[in-house]
């Protein structure tokens, strides 16, 4: 069992970040290294609760409370097995996902929670350390063949999850390179690229074959594609960006946020010789208060920008959990990035209402304060601002997936809300084809795309092999059989 006083001895601590003159200098990740015998301790806090609502929190179903014990005991090769048996890339979710996981710990019910992120992640990076990511290809093949389009963490986990299974697994990504999002949405000071590449390695030593640099529905059609493979999993994510539709949207200087995060990657891993965004100089103005505002803050500071200010149109949320989100709920409180330390200013309860310009290119916004109520935004009379800008980011997050070109030629059902329509075994209203992540969920987190990729293998799996499966399933526990 765990340390029955573990967490009466010690208090959470985490890695620290690297002084914030010094990462503002390059884009390598901003965490300092954290010392083995230091996680040991904080696994140590970890109560192994009867009941472990971490479990719940998790949408992998993690079994947080058996790699904690046995990382407390020294016991990191099996502590890096339990992990994997639930999650297929805990160096990617160890970095950057939000720990639904630590807001439903039951010691934060009156005390800081477990660090399980970090703990996840020091497994992980141990485990890769020490050989943990030789291939483990298929005993066994099947003979059966399956496509995945889309290389984001929900269709790298269906892939590897199906590459296990035994069948033949190709993964198509119409971007130059493999990874989707990770590669190109997420900055290289939250996920250093070697942290993917090396994953990329495994599963192509498990047999995974990847095309990159081909658009499925453009480049060929769904059909030829349905004809070559014995069943389809789409993993296209959910790429179109929710606009901000309001007088001056046209002028210069106002660019979408991927469309600025990714150059600055492309850029990065020499795919490109230079942006044609960039922050350097400017007054920036990034309007969206999540984490890709976020992303772009950090960006954009290290790009040299003259200010920075990012628009919330949520109020300032308070300090700790509001009483609106108790425990074990995901709670509403404010959140710092290392972004947000590092320079710049955000502003909350506020809506853009204007942007404005001079020689077709922007130079300002008008702001009104107010709150955020269903349907819209209740402003304050008379609350009227201006903000000066030469670059504007819009970071409002994504509506759903693209659907022309490849949904069209499909012909898939999609749901009220402009997701693609499935079941509960992941399979679309066509035959065969399945669909994972956020094209079928809606923008959601990294742990989610893992999870649903997870799922939607189970369903190929068992449709392939005419019912009889051997995937887990995080998200349907009981609709498979376990290994």
């Amino acid at each position: 069992m765990a340390d029955p006083t573990g967490f009466l001895k010690h208090g959470r601590h985490t890695p620290a970040r690297r002084p914030v003159d010094l990462r503002l200098r390059d884009y390598r990740e901003v965490y300092e290294p954290f010392s083995e015998q230091d996680t040991r301790i904080q696994a140590a806090r970890c109560m192994d609760c009867g009941i472990p609502f971490c479990h719940n929190g998790c949408p992998l179903g993690n079994l947080i409370p058996e790699w904690n014990d046995l990382v407390r005991t020294d016991r990191w090769a099996e502590a890096a097995e339990r992990l994997h048996a639930t999650n297929n890339f805990p160096e990617f979710t160890g970095r950057l996902c939000p720990a639904p996981c630590e807001a439903s710990c039951v010691l934060a019910i009156g005390d800081d929670a477990v660090a399980i992120k970090l703990v996840e992640q020091e497994i992980a990076d141990r485990s890769i350390a020490d050989g943990g990511l030789a291939p483990r290809p298929a005993q066994v093949r099947t003979g059966r063949s399956v496509a995945v389009v889309g290389s984001g963490p929900a269709g790298l986990a269906a892939a590897q999850q199906l590459a296990r299974a035994g069948h033949d697994v190709t993964v198509y990504e119409r971007d130059a390179r493999i990874g989707g999002l990770m590669r190109y949405g997420i900055p290289e000071f939250k996920m250093d690229r070697e942290v993917l590449d090396r994953r990329l390695e495994q599963m192509v030593g498990e047999g995974v074959t990847f095309v990159a640099g081909v658009s499925v529905g453009t480049d060929f059609t769904l059909d030829e594609l349905r004809a070559r493979f014995d069943a389809v999993v789409l993993a296209t994510g959910a790429t179109v960006p929710r606009e901000l539709e309001i007088e001056g949207r046209h002028l210069d200087g106002i660019h979408l946020a991927m469309d600025y995060l990714t150059q600055q990657n492309q850029v990065l891993e020499g795919t490109r010789d230079a942006v044609d965004i960039t922050a350097q100089g400017k007054k920036v103005v990034i309007i969206g208060g999540g984490d890709t505002g976020a992303d772009c803050y950090g960006t954009a500071l290290r790009q040299g920008a003259e200010s920075v200010t990012q628009l919330d149109i949520h109020i300032r949320p308070p300090e700790t959990r509001h009483s609106s989100t108790p425990w074990p709920t995901y709670p509403l409180m404010l959140r710092t990035s290392a972004a947000h330390e590092e320079g710049g200013e955000r502003i909350f309860g506020v809506n853009s209402t204007t942007f404005e310009g001079r020689d077709g290119h922007v130079t300002g916004l008008h702001l009104l304060s107010g709150r955020r109520i269903p349907g819209g935004f209740e402003p304050t009379p008379g609350s009227d601002a201006h903000l000066e800008a030469d670059l504007v980011l819009i970071a409002l997050g994504f509506t759903g997936p693209e659907q022309e070109g490849l949904l069209d030629q499909l012909g898939v059902g999609m749901t009220s809300r402009g997701w693609i329509d499935r079941d509960a075994q992941y399979m679309t209203s066509v035959p065969g084809v399945f669909v994972a992540g956020d094209a079928g969920r809606g923008q959601s987190l990294i742990v989610w795309a893992i999870a649903e990729g997870r799922s939607a293998a189970a369903g190929v799996d068992a449709y392939l092999a005419g019912g009889s499966s051997f995937l887990p399933d995080p998200v349907h526990p009981t609709a498979v059989a376990l290994r």
